[in-house]
């Protein structure tokens, strides 16, 4: 019975990492893109293809599983097309649709322990997501650093 469980632990604990993994990629292609590097939010926009692409589907809870499947293609469409291009312009066209789908996913999975900011730009009517409640505008970047607000919590 211990190992039975023990194994349970484990298999949740390398899917909880798996999706874990990917908020980090997020946050890390959303970084590069309120520096407006272009060139880094390529390099992690790749990072995030591949990490999603080595999620092993089988490891997931159903729930989990029925929440990821049918974002998981749109996700990999807008990394892709983020990570194709160093036009900083065009990245932030792809992150927009990347940040609503990645929304669902992390109202749907736990995706972390801490609150997951999802945040609102109104001069460009988008979103994103944050690990930290401060305002930093990935998609004016220094012209509007701080141009948003909160809109969300997810714990």
């Amino acid at each position: 019975m211990k190992t039975f469980l023990l194994a349970a632990l484990l298999f949740s604990t390398k899917a909880d990492a798996q999706l874990s993994n990917l908020l980090t990629s997020y946050y890390n292609i959303k970084n590069a893109l309120v520096s407006s590097n272009g060139n880094t939010a390529a390099a992690q926009a790749d990072e995030f293809v591949k990490a999603l692409k080595a999620i092993d589907k089988k490891s997931l809870s159903e729930a989990d599983r029925k929440a990821f499947e049918p974002l998981q293609e749109k996700l990999t469409f807008d990394a892709e097309h983020i990570a194709e291009t160093k036009d900083i312009s065009h990245q932030r066209d792809h992150f927009q649709s990347f940040s609503e789908n990645f929304y669902k996913l992390a109202k749907a999975v736990k995706l972390s322990d801490k609150p997951i900011y999802q945040s609102y730009c109104p001069m460009k009517k988008a979103y994103w997501l944050s690990s930290e409640a401060a305002i930093k505008n990935p998609y004016y970047g220094s012209q509007m650093l701080t141009c948003g607000k909160v809109s969300d919590t997810i714990k």
